[in-house]
């Protein structure tokens, strides 16, 4: 697959999304940029600004087998993976898959099913593999999650530990749509809801060619040492407890090269791995306490950092 066929395809499929959500082309590039890495995003926000939505436009723009799990504080975690069950005619106990075993995944309010719950994706979203009952099954591919969470209700809801924030590539937010973006959102929800006009513009295979064609994309030495620069800065930070882990390298590294894709390039530029790194690093670092008190959080610093780093120039883009 040529990078022209690859951007034309994630067009389509840009445009689709944007059917129902409107005005957010920033974080509609940056989800179908995630589902071409091969990672998987969490849509962290507000309610009732399209987190679901987007997740489920995506969904059915893709000829893909599509999932919903709605995490709940008495969700277990064989409700997620599957259970055992003993088949009386043949003697034997069957494993029923659990919803897991799609190819698109909707953990819908991820945060509100207890750790032990949210504990039952980590070797799926790391592994793309599932142990149950002493065996290990495959996952099909494509396996995409795409997790959301409300960010400023704690009421019934459990944080969710590093090791499984370190897992999303990239954690995203739509925020309030402008007063424009609104009247048209009205517009477009007179008669019935858009969702039910979104059509599917990419098979199963298709999705695992892009997927494969992405990591063709050209990215030069100058540019891994620039990704690494940054995520080493995360660690030495004055503000910053716990910084990114070498994920953090390889996520903007692959959402570079999907984003040149997307825009038509065989190669990364530095403003590609700049425009992903607020989404890649964000939710990787840890704030020391006594800055977050003063009101600097994740982005203060991953600005801080973009600032400070020098950037390296390409022949290319010279």
């Amino acid at each position: 697959m040529t990078v022209i066929d690859l951007t034309e395809k994630a067009a389509r499929l840009i445009e689709q999304i944007e059917t129902v959500i409107v005005g957010k082309r920033q974080t509609v590039r940056l989800t179908v940029a995630g589902l071409l890495c091969g990672g998987h995003i969490l849509i962290e926000d507000i309610p009732g600004v399209g987190k679901t939505m987007l997740a489920k436009s995506l969904a059915r723009a893709l000829e893909c087998d599509f999932k919903r799990i709605q995490f709940t504080p008495d969700l277990l975690p064989a409700d997620v993976l599957g259970v055992s069950i003993y088949n009386q005619a043949t003697g034997q106990f069957e494993f029923r898959e659990g919803p897991i075993f799609a190819n698109v995944v909707l953990a819908d309010e991820i945060n509100r099913a207890t750790p032990k719950s949210q504990s039952a994706l980590l070797e799926a979203m790391e592994e793309f593999q599932v142990t149950a009952d002493g065996r290990t099954r495959e996952l099909p591919r494509p396996f995409f999650v795409i997790a959301t969470e409300n960010p400023i209700e704690y009421e019934g809801t459990y944080s969710l530990p590093e090791a499984q924030l370190d897992r999303f590539l990239m954690r995203v937010s739509l925020g309030y749509p402008s007063p424009a973006d609104e009247v048209d959102i009205l517009t477009r929800q007179v008669k019935e809801h858009p969702i039910h006009r979104v059509t599917p513009v990419l098979s199963q295979d298709d999705v695992v060619e892009l997927q494969d064609a992405v990591r063709d994309v050209v990215i030069d030495d100058t540019l891994k040492e620039y990704a690494v620069q940054l995520v080493d800065r995360t660690r030495s930070h004055p503000a910053v407890q716990l910084g990114a882990s070498p994920r953090g390298s390889l996520a903007l590294m692959r959402c570079g090269q999907a984003l040149a894709a997307i825009a038509g390039r065989t190669y990364v530029i530095p403003e590609d791995i700049q425009s992903v790194a607020h989404a890649v690093l964000g939710h990787r670092i840890i704030v020391k306490p006594e800055q977050r008190i003063r009101g600097l959080g994740p982005e203060h610093v991953v600005g801080d950092i973009l600032r400070s780093v020098d950037v390296p120039i390409l022949a290319e883009s010279a």
